[in-house]
C-alpha cells in the first residue's frame, strides 16, 4: 500500500511547494517554503491565470457525470436482458460486446479523429461523450449481467404474481437489489472517463473542451516544464476521484459480496 500510494503522496507535497526545490538534488521530501502559488494562479485568486483549470475541471465533471449516467443507463438495460431474456444470437452479441471491449482505445484514435473531424464533432464535449459511452457500455453491461444473475428470477416473478408488470418488478424488487453492483459499475465508469487521456488529446485542442488530463500538458513549454503547476493540477484530479471513492465505498464492497434472499 505504502509503494502504490507514494507517488502520489510525492505528487501531493509537490503542488506545495517552489517548482526549485522539486528539481533540487538530493530530493528534499519536505518543501523548506511550503505555497500554494500554483493554486493561486489556476482558480484566478489573485487576478491572473496562468492555466484555466477551472474550465477544464467543469468540462472533465460535466463529460464524466454524463457519460457515466448514459453509459449505466444502457449496460443496466444490457446487462438485465442479458441476464433474464433468452433470444437469437445472445452469446454471439455478448462475445462481440467483450470483444469491443479489448480493443486498446489508443488504435481508435486516428479513425475516431478523422470520423469525428467530417462530422463537425472535434473540440466538443459531446463527441467525448460519445466516445466514453461507446467506452463503457460493453464494460457496464458485463458487470451488471454478472449481478442480476445473483438474483433469483423468482423474486421477480412473486412480485408480478401479485400484480406487478415486469417494468415494476424490476423497478421495485430487482434494481434496488442490484444498487450496490450498478454503484459500483459506475464509479469504474466515472473513473476512466476522469482519467482518459490518450483519445481526449487527440479530440479536444481548445479550452472549452479539454479536460483535466489534457490540461495538465499546459505546463509545458519549449523549454521548461513547471512541475509544480502539473502536480497541483494533478492533485485537483486526484482529490474529486478519491472523495468520490471514499462516498461510495460501502458500495463497492457490498457490490462484491451481496447475494439473492435470506433464508
Amino acid at each position: 500500500m505504502f509503494i502504490t500510494c507514494l507517488p502520489g503522496i510525492w505528487i501531493f507535497i509537490s503542488a506545495f511547494r517552489p517548482n526549485a526545490e522539486i528539481l533540487s538534488k538530493p530530493a528534499n521530501w519536505f518543501p523548506d517554503n511550503w505555497t500554494i502559488y500554483e493554486f493561486t494562479q489556476m482558480f484566478s485568486i489573485e487576478g491572473y491565470v496562468s492555466v484555466p483549470a477551472f474550465d477544464y475541471l467543469k468540462n472533465s465533471i460535466i463529460i464524466s457525470l454524463t457519460s457515466t449516467i448514459i453509459a449505466i443507463t444502457i449496460g443496466m438495460m444490457g446487462g438485465y436482458a442479458f441476464a433474464r431474456f433468452n433470444f437469437k444470437g445472445k452469446n454471439k452479441i455478448f462475445l462481440g460486446l467483450m470483444l469491443a471491449r479489448a480493443v486498446p482505445g489508443i488504435s481508435l484514435s486516428l479513425p475516431l479523429f478523422i470520423l469525428w473531424a467530417k462530422l463537425g464533432l472535434i473540440n466538443t464535449s459531446f463527441g467525448v461523450i460519445i466516445v466514453y459511452v461507446a467506452m463503457n457500455v460493453p464494460f457496464t453491461i458485463w458487470l451488471t449481467d454478472g449481478f442480476f444473475r445473483q438474483i433469483p428470477k423468482e423474486m421477480s416473478e412473486v412480485a408480478r404474481t401479485d400484480g406487478c408488470t415486469r417494468l415494476q418488478a424490476f423497478w421495485n424488487v430487482e434494481l434496488p437489489l442490484a444498487g450496490p453492483g450498478i454503484a459500483a459499475a459506475g464509479i469504474f465508469a466515472f473513473l476512466l472517463s476522469w482519467n482518459e487521456y490518450a483519445l481526449a488529446s487527440v479530440l479536444t485542442r481548445t479550452i472549452a473542451s479539454k479536460t483535466l488530463p489534457i490540461g495538465m500538458m499546459d505546463y509545458l513549454s519549449e523549454f521548461t516544464i513547471n512541475w509544480a503547476g502539473m502536480c497541483a493540477i494533478a492533485v485537483v484530479m486526484i482529490v474529486p476521484a478519491v472523495i468520490l471513492t471514499f462516498i461510495v465505498q460501502k458500495h463497492l464492497v457490498s457490490g462484491l459480496t451481496f447475494g439473492g434472499v435470506k433464508g
